[in-house]
Formats: C-alpha cells, structure tokens, sequence
C-alpha cells in the first residue's frame, strides 16, 4: 500500500489548497480569508487522515463521509473570482 501523498485526489486538493492560499493572500477581509483557506485545507487533511484509516472498509466510510463535505464551505468567488473581490486576481480554478 503506498502513501497518501501518493492519490491524485489528494495531489489535486493540495493543489486547490495552495492555490486557495496565493490567490487570497492580500485580501483585507481576515474572516473570510482565513475561512476559505481552512476549508480549503480541511479537504487534503481528511483525505490524508482517511487514508491512515486501518481496514479499507473503514478508509471508504470515512473518504466518503468527510471529504465530500468541505468543497461546499467554499463560496462559489473564492473559486472563480474573476475580479469579484477586492485585491484580488481574477482566476478560475482548474482541478
């Protein structure tokens, strides 16, 4: 069995988390900034923590459970801002 580090799906989330991280950075708004880039974080995390999982069983159960859940805490601009928030490049994210 090989390493977390090592599923596409979890590459493509840090991926997201990173890019989530750079695109916001300047933003003045800390709630929401600071917001979308925990979610965005959570989702690599959950993914890495699943996987840690003992039985496959109990590793499908928990993928399944929680990392379905945090792409919906993400606000649609923080995803496809194109200059809809202050400071902010414009860029749609591509998975």
């Amino acid at each position: 069995m090989g390493k977390f580090e090592d599923l596409e799906v979890w590459k493509r989330s840090a991926r997201l988390s990173a890019d989530l991280f750079k695109m916001l950075y300047s933003i003045k708004d800390y709630g929401f900034r600071d917001q979308v880039t925990r979610a965005g974080l959570s989702i690599p995390s959950n993914i890495a923590e699943g996987y840690e999982r003992l039985s496959n069983k109990e590793k499908s159960n928990f993928l399944n459970q929680y990392s379905d859940i945090n792409p919906q805490e993400l606000p649609a601009t923080a995803l496809d801002t194109r200059g809809a928030l202050p400071d902010c490049p414009g860029r749609v994210y591509r998975a």
